[in-house]
């Protein structure tokens, strides 16, 4: 039998070295917000293949000794550009990591950090153990190309609350709840940052997916108490004042009161999803849609609430 030859143009395409797909770039451009310290901040969006899930802050301290990350983004590729954009400040090494709590915008970039440790809450190791792979898998379908070859990578020390001098520099580590049930802070005692986590959002509205809502409220009254200058929330601008604690409060407190009342009046889902939404909400980001999610994870439990009580039968 004869064989074919392939056309001359083909044998030149697979004569062609094979390239590695480029990683997807982030234009990562650190914010200097006081001394020593540098913010990466996220779009107010949602996840998407156009953002590569770059949604979240993270920033930077820069000790004596070497620098101290705070929260890692959302995928291999965001860490090692975040780490290649750090080191262009200068050649300290990368001495410590804090994960502010377990949602994947914040600690898949971690896989970049190999030899540094990465502390956490025992809450969100637990979390990430339980629930990593999903998060991971979830991210993939959200934003597709930019995940290529994410792993998760599980903290390797437990974060404690209070002073701890790292790199020469002298933190203070603060336990919240409620965004999720293990939430770090870290306020650098030399410029008076505050890094909260997700624990506060300006500008961008509330994810709730894993929330406690008077946790959250009591944790939001403990940060007012805090003699910060800068705050730099998990979602949205850095803040010189106390907006971003009051603007959370506020939304926090009228979607708990809006889904209680709902749910006394006896409405359902759907109804529940057509409620009107205060004026004073309406420019925050992406609205509709993480309204929408609040009701599908918070509402059925109101509405637990609301049934009656069936007295024990006596024997």
């Amino acid at each position: 039998m004869k064989r074919r030859r392939l056309p001359t143009a083909l044998l030149a395409v697979l004569a062609l070295p094979a390239f590695a797909a480029q990683a997807y770039d982030y234009k990562l451009k650190p914010q200097a917000v006081a001394d020593g310290v540098q913010v990466f901040v996220g779009k107010t969006e949602n996840f998407s293949r156009e953002n590569g899930g770059n949604i979240a802050n993270t920033g930077f301290i820069i000790g004596r000794d070497g620098v101290i990350v705070i929260d890692t983004g959302p995928s291999k590729a965001y860490g090692e550009q975040q780490r290649t954009a750090i080191a262009k400040l200068g050649k300290l090494p990368i001495s410590q990591i804090y994960l502010t709590h377990a949602h994947p915008d914040h600690v898949l970039g971690s896989q970049a950090y190999a030899g540094v440790p990465i502390a956490a809450l025992p809450g969100t190791t637990q979390g990430l153990t339980r629930d990593g792979d999903s998060l991971l898998s979830n991210l993939y379908r959200l934003v597709g190309d930019a995940m290529r070859d994410t792993e998760l990578r599980l903290p390797t020390m437990e974060a404690k609350s209070g002073e701890v001098t790292v790199a020469g520099r002298r933190l203070r580590l603060i336990p919240g709840l409620g965004h999720t049930d293990a939430d770090l802070m870290v306020f650098d005692e030399t410029t008076k940052t505050l890094f909260t986590g997700d624990l506060v959002f300006f500008q961008r509205t509330l994810t709730t997916p894993n929330a406690d809502i008077p946790r959250w409220l009591k944790t939001l009254d403990a940060i007012d108490a805090i003699d910060f200058k800068i705050m730099v929330p998990g979602h949205g601008p850095v803040l010189r004042d106390h907006a971003g604690i009051a603007q959370t409060r506020d939304y926090l407190q009228w979607l708990r009161d809006s889904l209680q009342g709902a749910a006394r009046r006896g409405l359902d889902m759907p109804e529940v999803l057509q409620l009107a939404i205060p004026e004073r909400f309406q420019r925050l980001a992406v609205l509709s849609t993480e309204y929408e999610r609040s009701v599908s994870h918070l509402y059925p439990a109101y509405e637990l609430e609301t049934l009656p009580t069936v007295p024990k039968s006596r024997p």
